[in-house]
């Protein structure tokens, strides 16, 4: 293997630039060589083989991961994945920068994630439920109200929590609601929650438009990815007064110049399918999305969209960060040379952890909140983590990823000290 093989090899291995990321932030903060080995690597991983029955009869086996990174500032807390594409290098990265984005926004939760190899289009609705049943018993030796609590993420839903979280209530013998978040409101789920990403991306992007002195009233947008967060990432931002100019999902993508109507696009998606076709607008695909003339460009898909190989070619001035991992830190590289703004992913997408750990306070008191109160406490968090990062990253002169970083991984780093090594 040649070395620029290696080094395109490394540039796509989310797990690696996690590390990366991380380096960066420890080298500014003087982390002793001890704390830096600590914290990054993952403090547990468990891969389980399970068979699931198939409607036809017959069993077929699935792989899947529970990784825990850090559970210094409380339990961990992390999404599953349903992902034909997903390995452990991708659910380890995903733990770490749930560490950071919970540390961020200074909720008490450490980071974990999990993730089964399956492409959930190819399962019956009886099979999946058999499949995350399966699976839910098979992590059930780290998952708790008080260990580890799983979320929705790629690919699964709050149906799916709702299976997740009557098999461990099963398992118990009594009701353990707080053991997932996403779940129906009629199981104790949260107001509020299904947006809660999505709207924590229209905080943030008004945010940073507030802090390059740019009104969001006809700010072109392109969004990629038009699942939960991104869907609702358009919705919003629309209603804030962005124009929406291009939106993509599996079908392909779609740009108009003049912006798209978002509860026309909503309606021919409900009719279609799909985004593809809708009246008055150009196919794009998913790359050339990332490279049309808008203001702000929203990822809000899978990792390593924005790499070295199309940084180059961004024209937008604004990347605010609904995908984790979107942006690989060779690209942050060039794009932080070209000027151009990254909001990074611990938090422009950590309205829906916020909103989360909203939800199992709740379950934990079985007292439950308004959806108004639950917006209000979303924005002022989120508000408060943007105005630290902003701190961090105009006193040390950095970007706003890195300022970030310095933010959380601090925290972090300060709780393992006060705690220190047991025994």
């Amino acid at each position: 293997m040649t070395s620029a093989a290696v080094v395109s090899m490394e540039a796509e291995n989310p797990w690696l630039n996690a590390q990366r990321q991380f380096d960066n932030a420890a080298a500014i903060l003087d982390l002793s060589p001890g704390l830096r080995e600590v914290l990054r690597d993952v403090r547990r991983e468990l891969v389980v083989r399970f068979p699931v029955k198939m409607d036809a009869g017959g069993l077929r086996m699935f792989e899947g991961y529970r990784v825990q990174h850090n559970v210094t500032r409380g339990p961990a807390k992390g999404g599953i994945r349903f992902h034909a594409a997903t390995d452990l290098d991708e659910v380890k990265a995903l733990a770490m920068w749930m560490t950071w984005k919970c540390a961020l926004v200074n909720i008490p939760f450490g980071g974990a994630k999990g993730g089964v190899v399956v492409d959930p289009a190819e399962l019956s609705h009886r099979e999946l439920e058999r499949l995350t049943r399966r699976f839910a018993s098979e992590i059930s030796v780290l998952v708790g109200p008080e260990s580890d609590i799983p979320a929705p993420d790629v690919n699964t839903s709050g149906e799916i929590m709702a299976w997740i979280m009557d098999t461990i209530s099963m398992e118990a013998g009594y009701s353990v609601p707080a053991v997932v978040t996403g779940k129906p409101l009629d199981i104790g789920g949260s107001e509020g929650r299904p947006t809660a990403t999505g709207r924590g991306v229209t905080i943030v992007a008004i945010e940073a438009c507030h802090r390059l002195g740019t009104d969001p009233h006809g700010t072109t947008v392109a969004v990629q990815g038009f699942g939960n967060v991104g869907s609702v990432s358009a919705h919003l931002m629309a209603k804030a007064g962005f124009t929406i100019c291009a939106v993509s999902d599996v079908t392909g993508g779609i740009y108009s110049e003049h912006g798209l109507d978002m509860d026309e696009l909503m309606a021919h998606r409900t009719r279609t399918g799909g985004i593809a076709g809708f009246p008055g607008t150009r196919s794009v695909s998913n790359s050339e999305l990332l490279e049309l003339p808008v203001d702000v460009l929203v990822p809000a898909a899978l990792e390593n969209q924005i790499s070295a190989r199309n940084a180059g070619r961004i024209q937008a001035r604004l990347i605010v960060e609904g995908a984790n991992g979107p942006t690989t830190p060779d690209a942050d590289v060039i794009l932080e040379k070209r000027g151009i703004t990254v909001v990074p992913d611990i938090l422009a997408n950590a309205g829906g952890v916020t909103v989360s750990y909203f939800e199992w306070v709740q379950d934990l008191q079985s007292l439950f909140w308004e959806e108004g109160e639950i917006n209000e406490r979303l924005e002022r968090i989120l508000r408060r983590a943007f105005a630290q990062m902003c701190e961090q990253a105009d006193s040390h002169s950095t970007s706003l990823r890195l300022g970030a970083y310095l933010v959380a991984v601090k925290r972090v780093a300060d709780a393992t000290a006060v705690r220190g090594i047991y025994p």
